[in-house]
């Protein structure tokens, strides 16, 4: 290995971290190569860095936060690495491991622990156990519903509220889907299908299933709201930005005694028909100056899904801006 500018190396003493620092087959090690275009290899108990002074430096405080949150017991993954690296270059930014994750885990799910990633997302959790309206805005995989999902379940088990109610807009995203057979559930359960497999990651399958025979958890397109109050109730509406103004309305009217809301949506993905205001981005301005309403905003550096998808939002964004 040619280590023709600068070269440092990193220590870890601890094999099960340094094994996870390094990912199946030194996988993060080439994402940690590939952002910085630098050299990256493993020998021993010990990283070895090749490049640019400024991107030796941030390599070894990407693995220090990496070893941080492995030490944790959080799970990393290769976009943990992207989102640090974005993160990092930042002198003023937090860093992932900046807040203690042992006070930000909020339930087991049934493979790992569910943790915000990020300032945004520690910034969103934290707002949702603080304010009883929060909207959650931005591009997809940002982590938004999952996590609104995840602090329901723990308010349920917690017994803080008595039932989850999961709540979207049935609005088709551009295609005809024609007639649906069944009868009204079978007809309405496509578009809440994306609820149902963020639940089920939750917990397992049995102990759903049953919370939902029992009506602790509901499942309902929005239109089911209305008339309704919904009284000590964790209430989530995914995909508002598909709401109309007078849909938003009706919503958030519905809060009853002990209850709190959790708004998500992505204004730039409307699938309402052309000259109809999203709700979303109506309440946005409308309700700005309420103080006890939190808006949480996260942008591309955000996602949390495959390190492709930031890439794909950014160059849309760049595209509708030419």
């Amino acid at each position: 290995m040619d280590f023709s500018l600068q070269k440092r190396s990193v220590e870890i003493e601890d094999t099960s971290v340094l094994l996870a620092l390094l990912g199946p087959q030194n996988e993060y090690l080439k994402v940690l190569a590939d952002q910085l275009k630098m050299q990256v290899a493993s020998r021993g108990n010990a990283i070895l860095l090749g490049g640019t002074d400024e991107c030796v430096s941030l390599a070894e405080r990407v693995l220090l936060e990496m070893s941080t949150l492995l030490r944790q017991g959080v799970t990393v993954t290769a976009g943990d690495y992207v989102r640090s690296i974005q993160q990092l270059r930042d002198p003023q930014g937090p860093g992932l491991a900046s807040s203690p994750h042992s006070d930000d885990v909020i339930l087991p799910a049934r493979r790992r622990a569910v943790t915000p990633k990020g300032p945004a997302q520690h910034a969103y959790i934290h707002a949702i156990r603080t304010f009883d309206l929060v909207f959650g805005i931005g591009p997809a995989g940002t982590g938004k519903t999952y996590l609104a999902m995840a602090m329901a379940v723990h308010f349920l088990l917690e017994k803080r509220v008595k039932r989850i109610v999961l709540a979207r807009p049935a609005v088709e995203a551009g295609e005809k889907l024609g007639f649906l057979p069944g009868d009204l559930a079978e007809k309405v359960n496509p578009y809440l299908r994306p609820l149902y497999d963020a639940l089920h990651d939750m917990m397992e399958f049995e102990r759903a299933q049953a919370l939902l025979c029992r009506g602790q958890i509901e499942v309902a397109p929005l239109a089911f709201m209305r008339g309704r109050t919904l009284n000590d109730s964790f209430v989530i509406l995914d995909e508002a930005q598909n709401t109309t103004r007078e849909q938003m309305k009706m919503f958030l009217t519905r809060l009853g005694s002990g209850s709190r809301a959790v708004v998500t949506g992505d204004v730039t993905q409307v699938d309402l028909p052309s000259g109809v205001v999203s709700g979303l981005a109506d309440a946005r301005k409308v309700l700005a100056g309420v103080d006890e309403i939190e808006f949480c905003e996260f942008r591309d550096i955000d996602v949390v899904r495959h390190p492709l998808v930031q890439k794909i939002v950014v160059a849309y964004e760049r595209n509708a801006k030419n």
